[in-house]
């Protein structure tokens, strides 16, 4: 995974399976709640077919509209499971 896909902390989680984006943003989430009590997903990243939402265009930049994205609204967590297989990015709350 490229550093530029890493917004604020970086919290890497492993798995022994694939996961379908359900499942892997559920893993994130679950997750995120050791780090806030309330959190807010902005983004997010399948880095096996690149898929990812939001599916936006932000200007010319070379990093991915999605992280721009998430960077503009203050993300400041990045779940990355299976070595960039998923990335997610949150928002703490509280």
């Amino acid at each position: 995974m490229s550093p530029e896909n890493i917004i604020g902390q970086q919290i890497k989680i492993q798995t022994d399976t694939s996961l379908d984006f359900a499942d892997a943003k559920d893993i994130a989430k679950q997750k995120m709640k050791d780090f806030s009590k309330d959190s807010m997903l902005l983004s997010w990243c399948n880095g096996e077919t690149g898929e990812h939402h939001p599916t936006i265009k932000c200007g010319s930049s070379d990093k991915p509209a999605w992280i721009i994205w998430a960077e503009s609204r203050g993300g400041d967590y990045t779940i990355d499971i299976n070595d960039g297989e998923w990335l997610f990015v949150f928002l703490s709350l509280g």
